[in-house]
């Protein structure tokens, strides 16, 4: 089974040896076991085997190769830059939702801490506050994480968060009491 890997061309991704039956008649001869199959009317053969091969790391990364996405995109200042992104389809990401507190300040903490274990019973879901919020939408984008939550000081007056779209970049306002039912709905679609 072959793969047209991006950049490298085609290439084993699985393999399915026909061994014959080489492999059992040399542990035959070598250990002296009786590896003879008998059939009910007493004939008996050496079977014949096939030995797959499925390499964990090539199936790996073929996944990532398939998914991996360079994007132009403009930057805050205008200018042009290259967006990195996995773009998974959404069951195959291995974080789902990251919370992104616009500041550390204690307030946004507390709301987006609790955000973050509510939605962890449904989501494999990151909680994260080093850097600018478009860094850390950068670095949640390099790993393929679907949805972006992001904690700002207008929640704590309309208790509502920012999501942001890994894909389209877009950002919708969600009440926090319908978050996790928005994002079911945003992973059945």
């Amino acid at each position: 089974m072959e793969y047209n890997y991006p950049t490298l061309g085609w290439g084993e991704l699985h393999g399915f040896a026909y061994r014959t039956d080489y492999d059992l008649k040399q542990h035959i001869e070598f250990s002296g076991a009786d590896l003879y199959y008998r059939e009910e009317n007493g004939d008996k053969f050496i079977p014949h085997c096939i030995e797959p091969s499925f390499g964990l790391t090539r199936t790996l990364l073929a996944v990532l190769l398939e998914f991996y996405t360079e994007e132009e995109v403009k930057a805050a200042g205008g200018e042009t830059e290259t967006r990195v992104v996995m773009k998974f389809p959404k069951h195959l990401s291995p974080i789902k939702v990251a919370i992104l507190p616009l500041s550390k300040k204690e307030d946004l903490m507390k709301v987006s801490q609790k955000i973050f274990a509510d939605l962890r019973p449904h989501f494999m879901t990151e909680h994260h506050t080093s850097g600018s919020i478009g860094k850390r939408y950068r670095k949640q984008d390099e790993i393929g994480t679907p949805f972006c939550v992001t904690v700002d000081f207008e929640s704590l007056e309309d208790k509502a968060v920012t999501v942001r779209d890994r894909d389209t970049m877009k950002q919708e306002r969600v009440k926090i009491k319908d978050l996790a039912d928005y994002l079911k709905n945003k992973f059945e679609e």
